[in-house]
């Protein structure tokens, strides 16, 4: 397999006198100007970067055989859980290769019909739709759509019946949901609009509006936040399915709320408080008229549902209804019952109980796997949910709430045998002696060589859990002989907020001690080796990457970040990045806050004399989440130490965002691209599958 390496030249990225002070610490800041998303120099630098990377990528001999083995393999009939409101069934399907999935619709008689189709908002099929809410009657909708992968929505209204829209079109909404108050106009959060670029200027002030219908958005009703004594940069506004309460959750931070509720039959009735803090997690999920169940981890880090009456709602008066138990919960409901998922090692365990807190029976899922669904409206009698893991395409199966007993209602007709995988998971000793599950997912038969290639993937952080389930471009990868990986990090929610808070602020190097422990189970263990291991995760878990790689640098062959947070003196900084900080803490809150950081920033920790993995950092130029002047940055930094041998490239997608949104075809060539990558630089010359 020995390869004849390519010398390549990448552009020079000019170096500015930038410096920052911290505590008496200077940091220099050389690619500051890379920030300017709105500069022609930084689109100049985009372009001859693309330039680069593609011409690499296009002379892979057997990347357009993984294109059309992906095409090919992504090219089956896809639909999602039906949902009726009012005199319609809804349900989104997608025909195989369409950009964006269509929500199609059916009546009492059956007759199907297509309600939206996103793929006609606009010619390159960037503009997705991104959320619709009905009014209880089903007469009435708000879609939201999405341009470019942006986070910023514009809100339009539906007559269901004729599908004629109603009212002007609402902008600059962002990180929002809308509830609707009867039939006479709905809740929504928005920001006001940043000055300088909205896909990198900070927004830290949001607010729920209230919107009549058939009134110009400029006199929509303020009804929550826009105080400058306190600002909240996450606020949601829900209102009960009785519609008789409006909720309120108001949080700083990714994590911690406080809440509020406000009686919608009294009018003018004040916002009660229920929690006044942020040092948990709480939600109303439900309420049988004045009685409140409310989903918390106050003084129960796997959370549990208490009870309240919602004249008195504070903690004092709470009551348990489902207890903590060693398991973290979460729950739905659905046809007048409660359904309460735990996750057990990651894996899906649902127990059904009724109203007044009785145990009705444990449903026993089709595997071991990951479930979504069990949830409804109170009146449903049927609903739907998934099942599926890392080897086993998802089903719908259709679930009576009376009898328990539920049936297949749809499968994937797809080219791929998950009979002929396995996907097992083993636990593993992290630098501390914390243990780690991992599920490793492999084709059966596979010898442990230590030469097979091996995609480990990790997130850890925000308190998102990492659960099985099927993924076609997985499934490619393992056609290809691949093993893929996916431990269960310290920093996620799989065993709770405590899980959670052991990998954040100055415990985040837990995290990236947990990725290389996984790595060296890998590699001991004879699954792979340094040579055929790649390793990549997104967001919070391109940071990962890039931490892991600065760190040991010569553990994997392979760096795949994908729209990582790499700058952590200046993440803070954009958008709403200051919301992070409960996960990260910022350069601000201490000397020893900013000394933790600078220690682990990816940016800020590249060195010479150092060959780093071949690098493929991934990015979309309208990620306004995670703005990508941090892979700009860091991509920069990589190159101008001149790393002998190993290709450090950026592939900039373009009218692309964070990930939400991005049209099929672009997906697949992406992936294209990053298995050709990587297969590439681990020696292959050719794939090894007929497939």
């Amino acid at each position: 397999m020995t390869q004849k390496k390519e010398v390549i030249k990448y552009p020079i990225t000019k170096k500015s006198d930038v410096k920052d002070t911290f505590f008496g610490t200077t940091v220099k800041d050389p690619y500051r100007w890379l920030e300017n998303d709105k500069s022609t120099e930084t689109k100049a630098w985009v372009k001859e970067q693309n330039k680069v990377t593609f011409s690499y990528l296009d002379k892979i001999p057997f990347k357009q055989q993984i294109k059309n083995r992906l095409e090919t393999l992504w090219n089956y009939e896809k639909l999602t859980s039906p949902f009726k409101r009012g005199n319609f069934t809804y349900y989104y399907k997608n025909n195989g290769l369409q950009n964006q999935y269509v929500l199609y619709r059916t009546n009492s008689n059956g007759v199907e019909e297509v309600f939206l189709d996103p793929n006609t908002f606009s010619k390159d099929g960037s503009t997705s739709l991104a959320g619709i809410t009905f009014t209880k009657d089903g007469s009435l909708a708000t879609y939201l759509i999405s341009e470019g992968g942006s986070d910023w929505r514009k809100a339009i209204v539906l007559d269901t019946k004729t599908k004629k829209i109603i009212g002007d079109t609402l902008v600059d909404i962002k990180f929002s949901g809308i509830s609707w108050k009867g039939n006479d106009g709905f809740y929504y959060s928005s920001y006001d609009k940043p000055k300088g670029s909205e896909l990198s200027a900070k927004t830290d002030q949001h607010k729920v509006y209230y919107h009549k219908l058939n009134t110009p958005q400029n006199s929509d009703e303020l009804v929550y936040g826009g105080t400058a004594a306190e600002k909240h940069r996450y606020i949601g506004a829900n209102v009960t399915e009785d519609n008789k309460y409006l909720i309120i959750s108001a949080a700083t931070s990714t994590s911690g709320n406080k809440l509020f509720i406000k009686n919608l039959d009294i009018p003018n009735a004040p916002l009660v408080t229920i929690l006044d803090h942020t040092n948990t997690d709480s939600y109303v999920i439900e309420n049988t008229g004045s009685t409140l169940f409310i989903v918390t981890n106050l003084n129960a880090p796997n959370k549990k549902i208490v009870t309240v009456n919602a004249a008195n709602p504070t903690p004092n008066n709470w009551v348990d209804f489902i207890p903590e138990t060693k398991n973290v919960l979460n729950p739905n409901t659905g046809g007048g019952y409660f359904f309460a998922e735990y996750m057990v090692d990651a894996i899906s365990k649902v127990y059904q109980y009724s109203y007044d807190g009785k145990l009705i029976r444990e449903v026993k899922l089709p595997g071991i796997g990951s479930t979504n669904g069990f949830g409804g409206k109170k009146e449903d009698k049927d609903f739907y949910f998934s099942f599926s893991n890392y080897k086993t395409p998802g089903s719908y199966f259709k679930y009576n709430v009376e009898s328990g007993i539920y049936n297949l209602y749809w499968t994937p007709n797809i080219d791929f045998n998950s009979e002929e995988y396995e996907s097992n998971q083993v636990f593993y000793t992290s630098k501390d002696g914390t243990k780690i599950p991992m599920l490793i997912t492999y084709k059966k038969g596979i010898k442990l060589n230590g030469k097979n290639p091996t995609i480990l993937y990790g997130y850890g952080g925000f308190n998102v859990s990492l659960t099985p389930s099927f993924s076609i471009t997985n499934a490619v990868w393992m056609e290809q002989g691949g093993i893929y990986a996916v431990p269960n990090l310290r920093g996620g929610g799989e065993y709770g907020k405590d899980w959670h808070n052991a990998g954040i602020k100055m415990k985040k190097q837990n995290v990236f001690d947990d990725f290389i422990a996984a790595a060296e189970y890998l590699i001991e263990n004879n699954y792979t080796s340094s040579n055929y291991l790649a390793l990549r995760g997104g967001s919070n878990g391109g940071l990962l990457v890039g931490a892991t790689i600065t760190q040991r640098p010569y553990l994997a062959k392979v760096a795949l970040p994908a729209v990582g947070v790499l700058d952590m003196l200046r993440y803070h900084t954009f958008t709403a990045g200051a919301g992070w900080a409960y996960d990260y803490g910022t350069v601000e809150d201490s000397k020893e806050m900013f000394t933790y950081l600078k220690k682990y920033s990816p940016v800020h920790n590249v060195k010479d004399n150092i060959t780093y993995p071949a690098t493929l950092i991934t990015t979309g130029d309208h990620d306004d989440r995670v703005v990508p002047a941090h892979s700009f940055k860091f991509a920069a930094e990589l190159q101008a130490k001149k790393i002998k041998n190993n290709p450090i490239l950026i592939r900039i997608e373009t009218n692309a965002g964070h990930g939400a949104g991005t049209p099929v075809s672009k997906t697949i060539a992406q992936y294209a691209d990053i298995f050709a990558f990587t297969l590439f630089n681990m020696g292959f010359n050719k794939l090894s599958n007929k497939k």
